[in-house]
């Protein structure tokens, strides 16, 4: 027989049962002579049947020198009866009726009445009855309970922000990538005495690519059999080495499974009462967009610990084209209630961000979880202003204040973008007299999240002084226009625009990677200085600030095509 007639002989009854599968030989016919049909409906396939089963799980268990598989033949619905058990639609099937439920409650001698069937009350056994003393025996002998969440694990002290002193002062001369400045602070933290041993280190493949081969040596590789093999690179001081105790974890090629890991060290503190602090980098196009799934389940899970994305931002990794160009994870970051992410330009920044990620994941166990992108091209990095701190972790702090009067823009830049922003104020002064206030906006995606709060308590509570948002605080002048650059896509700045009054231009990286240098790429998408500066007079033209003939000079000046097919469909 096949599936479809074992089908038909629970859905039809015994006497069609009768006929076409015993039927079919006298002998099949003979052994169930004596049985009425009920009787014959009533024969229970081997899936359901406890002894059936207890005795297979019992021989594939005792069998030795092989593996063992229990083929566990079971009926669609069972337990329906006439409401569904063995028919197609059984599995849409969303209630029974009252008379179905009774016969359930029949066949399977549940001590329910009448009564409590049609209240649809939930049943119980006895603390003392034997299915309920048998239960708690079982679930003893495992172990206890699961899952058996625990709130916090073991305290620990994170490192002060002055640990990480290297990357609060300027690299003078020295052009390094965030990417390095990250390897840098993961360094110092492998090395603190109070939570070095916790620190998880994690990459699917491309630890030499992140320049953190140095911890090979330094931590070790974690294999659960030890170095099995004389690595290539042993004759040199950074190899390839593999230990029992090693603390890297190197997942081969394979996201999901790299991820898994970081889910699995991120929960520690609940599962075990330790906490380990993992750090995941990895190329941020395979990151959301790949593991989008584990990623929201982390969140479910209240996992804690950092998430880096590296080689981040469309144009960033020039040369690789639509593979690697990353501009909408952080659309797909800010989906997830409590995952925090932010887009630093400047080391300075990246080691504030990592420090307060610590001591609200670590010292004060809050269940979140950072996304911050980092990048490999290398540039110069700043000296800390005094007293930023407080607004790179809250989203936007002052960068660059213009002493020029009117007329006057203000530009916003993330991540390497920034750069662009910067050098773009310096154009608008020095060609059209135009003031640019910049700020550096480390997270888009926190300035939303806590506007909204405000809105919504403002919305709650209108008889009471109206509170302002953040950005509204930081972004006093509401009357000049806003520039918002990054190198994502424009909804990402977007994200802010509604709680801002003044006239409000993204610009952004929509549209498909692709293959070029990084300053072409930006030219491409609308994003470099030049074109933030166009943007920006536009804004001026709009709100009646300039005449057109300054924007239709400066485009010219730039050697701006006007009719340069659109990016995000080129």
């Amino acid at each position: 027989c096949v599936d479809g007639e074992y089908q038909n002989f629970k859905a039809k009854g015994g006497a069609y049962t009768r006929e076409n599968f015993f039927g079919k030989y006298p002998e099949l016919r003979e052994m169930v002579a004596a049985m009425s049909d009920a009787d014959i409906w009533r024969l229970n396939r081997g899936g359901h049947d406890p002894h059936k089963v207890f005795a297979a799980y019992a021989a594939a268990s005792s069998h030795k020198g092989q593996p063992s598989i229990v083929l566990a033949k079971t009926v669609k619905g069972y337990g329906m009866g006439d409401a569904g058990e063995g028919h197609n639609i059984s599995h849409q099937q969303k209630s029974m009726d009252i008379e179905s439920l009774k016969a359930f409650r029949s066949r399977f001698d549940l001590p329910i009445s009448d009564e409590d069937v049609e209240k649809l009350s939930f049943y119980k056994p006895a603390p003392d009855s034997p299915e309920i003393q048998y239960m708690m025996e079982r679930r003893q002998a495992l172990g206890g309970f699961l899952p058996a969440r625990r709130r916090k694990g073991n305290e620990l002290k994170v490192p002060e922000l002055s640990a990480f002193a290297t990357q609060l002062v300027s690299s003078g001369e020295r052009e390094v990538s965030t990417t390095m400045a990250f390897v840098r602070i993961l360094n110092t933290l492998v090395r603190d005495k109070e939570i070095g041993k916790y620190i998880v280190p994690i990459v699917p493949d491309e630890a030499r690519t992140f320049g953190m081969e140095g911890m090979f040596r330094q931590l070790g590789i974690y294999s659960s059999v030890g170095q099995l093999y004389e690595p290539q690179d042993s004759d040199q001081v950074m190899f390839y080495k593999e230990q029992k105790d090693g603390q890297i974890l190197e997942e081969g090629i394979n996201e999901a499974g790299s991820f898994s890991s970081w889910i699995a060290a991120a929960t520690s503190y609940s599962n075990t009462g330790i906490q380990t602090i993992p750090f995941y980098i990895f190329y941020s196009m395979f990151g959301f967009q790949r593991i989008g799934d584990l990623a929201w389940a982390a969140g479910d899970s209240r996992a804690r610990g950092f998430l880096l994305g590296a080689t981040a931002g469309r144009t960033t990794l020039n040369g690789e084209g639509l593979q690697h160009e990353d501009g909408h994870s952080h659309l797909m970051s800010a989906t997830i209630p409590n995952c925090v992410s932010y887009d630093p330009c400047f080391a300075y920044e990246l080691a504030v961000i990592i420090q307060n990620g610590l001591e609200r994941m670590v010292q004060n166990q809050e269940d979140v979880y950072y996304y911050i992108t980092v990048m490999n091209e290398n540039y110069q990095h700043p000296d800390m202003p005094k007293g930023v701190e407080k607004g790179i972790i809250q989203g936007i702090y002052p960068f660059l204040t213009s002493v020029t009067k009117e007329p006057k823009v203000q530009l916003m830049g993330s991540g390497v973008i920034l750069r662009e922003v910067i050098e773009a104020s310096k154009l608008l002064e020095k060609d059209f007299g135009v003031s640019a206030d910049v700020f550096s906006v480390t997270s888009f995606t926190e300035l939303r999240r806590e506007a909204q709060t405000v809105e919504r308590w403002n919305m709650l509570n209108p008889d009471k002084p109206q509170k302002q948002s953040i950005v509204q605080q930081v972004v006093a002048d509401q009357d000049s226009p806003v520039i918002a650059s990054t190198d994502y896509m424009k909804s990402f700045p977007e994200q802010i625009a509604n709680f801002l009054p003044n006239k409000f231009v993204a610009l952004g990286t929509d549209g498909y990677g692709r293959s070029d240098s990084r300053e072409a790429l930006r030219s491409f998408f609308e994003v470099d200085r030049y074109y933030i500066v166009i943007a920006a007079l536009k804004a001026l033209v709009d709100t009646k600030k300039i005449e057109v003939s300054t924007l239709t000079k400066a485009i010219k000046q730039y050697n701006i095509d006007g009719n340069k097919p659109n990016p995000v469909s080129h």
